[in-house]
């Protein structure tokens, strides 16, 4: 699939993706091929303004899918992890594609809006979720569209203040899918979903982001606007790393199962009926315990270098897991997450990196033991 390279690189300072990447001491960006802007000359002050919501991120490299059809919210109900029949129009929802096995292969943001359902992706996997999904129809009433050519999404934080709203930029989203992270309000099992690590005074309980759907073609005259600010991913993915927020292709490998990264909080419904992946969400949820769980690590800043994602994490001499997303926090410093083994001691410092580049870390719990 050819990277849609966005308008928004025209800007002044800014830098793509996969250029930041290469220059970095570490891939600081996050999964994606490129295509939007990392950065615009000043990653820690669009940090602050991002986290304000008084700037506005361009994730035109994010996948874009509609459904269509009288049967759109059950037949995905069917597929995936998210109770979603009865899906209020407007509302909000987040839901995985799992293997046979319960790992996790797609994490898609939903919002229904009466008509169609709009799904937002990972970048680079909408071509293969939508070939899934139109082989799933069988005999159903829902028609599947990959139109990511035709719309973009612009992601804010909170209801953007000191910002024009989009409705005020001529355009009105075509969707607004709020993330429900971190979910949970009160009690280790509210409802239908689980928390694996703390509910009270989570990290991520100010964690506010919108992603807004608007027409592609919209992105060129923003570009030529004066009165904007614009964030880069690196900003979002510092802030989504403080907020613990786990990230399809960042915190996940071929083997993750959602309970090792505390998805259950929001992706996964725990008494619906049958899906692909089910018996394992069950199974380690009322019987076992996950082989791994996800960690936050706050790194050591003397260095002029950061750790990279798959650098491995060790407990002295021992590897007990990899880094899976690093960033350098206006406020915090150089943080990460990390995904180790289960029974490593919650309490060690760990070391991070290799050779001349490794740093110790001191893990805060985001899984519990």
């Amino acid at each position: 699939m050819p990277i849609l390279t966005s308008p928004l690189l025209d800007l002044p300072g800014a830098v793509d993706v996969s250029v930041a990447a290469a220059l970095a001491s570490a891939d600081e960006s996050g999964p994606g091929p490129g295509g939007v802007a990392a950065h615009y000359g000043d990653p820690m002050a669009e940090q602050r303004l991002l986290r304000e919501g008084r700037a506005i991120v361009d994730l035109s490299d994010r996948g874009v899918l509609t459904v269509t059809g009288p049967d759109r919210l059950s037949w995905l109900h069917s597929l995936t992890s998210q109770h979603l029949t009865g899906l209020a129009p407007g509302a909000s929802a987040e839901t995985l594609v799992l293997s046979p096995k319960g790992h996790i292969e797609h994490a898609l943001h939903l919002v229904d809006d009466g008509e169609r359902v709009w799904i937002t992706v990972e970048p680079g996997t909408a071509p293969t979720l939508a070939a899934w999904l139109d082989s799933m129809r069988f005999m159903l009433r829902v028609e599947v569209a990959d139109v990511t050519d035709e719309y973009a999404v612009l992601a804010t934080m909170g209801d953007l203040p000191d910002v024009p709203d989009l409705p005020d930029l001529g355009v009105e989203p075509v969707a607004r899918w709020r993330d429900p992270w971190p979910g949970t309000e009160a009690g280790e099992l509210v409802g239908d979903t689980a928390a694996y690590g703390p509910v009270a005074d989570h990290p991520g309980a100010d964690w506010s982001l919108v992603e807004n759907v608007v027409p592609r073609a919209l992105l060129a005259e923003l570009a030529g606007r004066d009165d904007l600010r614009w964030a880069g991913t690196w900003a979002l993915e510092a802030l989504r790393i403080a907020a613990w927020r786990p990230r399809l292709g960042a915190e996940t490998d071929h083997r993750t199962i959602a309970h090792e990264v505390d998805w259950l909080r929001t992706g996964v419904h725990l008494h619906k009926g049958c899906y692909r992946g089910q018996e394992t969400i069950a199974r380690v949820h009322n019987l076992g315990r996950p082989p791994r769980r996800l960690v936050f690590l706050h790194l050591d800043g003397s260095g002029h270098t950061l750790p990279a994602p798959g650098d491995p994490v060790r407990l002295g001499e021992r590897a007990v897991g990899h880094v899976t997303s690093v960033a350098r926090h206006y406020e915090d410093g150089p943080i990460a997450l990390a995904v180790i083994k289960r029974n490593t001691d919650p309490d060690a410092v760990l070391l991070v990196g290799e050779g001349d580049s490794l740093v110790s870390a001191a893990q805060t719990v985001v899984v519990t033991p």
